[in-house]
């Protein structure tokens, strides 16, 4: 985690992640970063081709890495801390909302293509790990607020 953010630990996201793969039949390790704006605007630019910063990205792992990685996960503290502030509830379970979302893009969930398969399991999970209303169940994206879709790493050079 390169951002500190009150209230919450490293530790902590780290169990809290292991508890939603499970949760989501995700094997493998994921790694998380916990940034500000700036560098998920980089990332989001970068991977995505879109200009501006995101509350969340997800990074597939390449089929060569094999069940030992499951991918990364990029989250905006700054996005985290705003949400939390405008919806009520704790940054640590902005974060928590966060990596859910993230984790069940890298399980293969895709919430603009599946029917909404995508958005009845984060409920369900959200609900199991006593979460606050999840980014699908947010409705529609909001300016700045895309990179809830998973981004796939490209095979060019990184």
């Amino acid at each position: 985690m390169r951002t500190r953010v009150a209230g919450t630990s490293a530790a902590a996201l780290e169990r809290f992640v292991a508890q939603v793969q499970r949760a989501a039949g995700l094997t493998g390790r994921v790694d998380v970063l916990v940034a500000g704006d700036r560098e998920l605007r980089r990332l989001n630019r970068r991977f995505r081709g879109k200009d501006r910063a995101t509350d969340v990205l997800s990074f597939p792992a390449e089929e060569a890495a094999g069940a030992r990685v499951a991918g990364d996960i990029a989250i905006s503290a700054d996005q985290a801390r705003r949400s939390a502030r405008r919806l009520g509830h704790a940054v640590s379970a902005e974060l928590k909302v966060l990596l859910l979302h993230g984790v069940l893009h890298l399980a293969g969930y895709d919430h603009e293509r599946d029917g909404g398969r995508m958005a009845r399991r984060e409920e369900g999970l959200r609900r199991r790990f006593r979460l606050p209303l999840s980014l699908t169940g947010r409705g529609a994206p909001r300016p700045g607020r895309d990179g809830e879709r998973g981004a796939r790493r490209q095979r060019r050079t990184r």
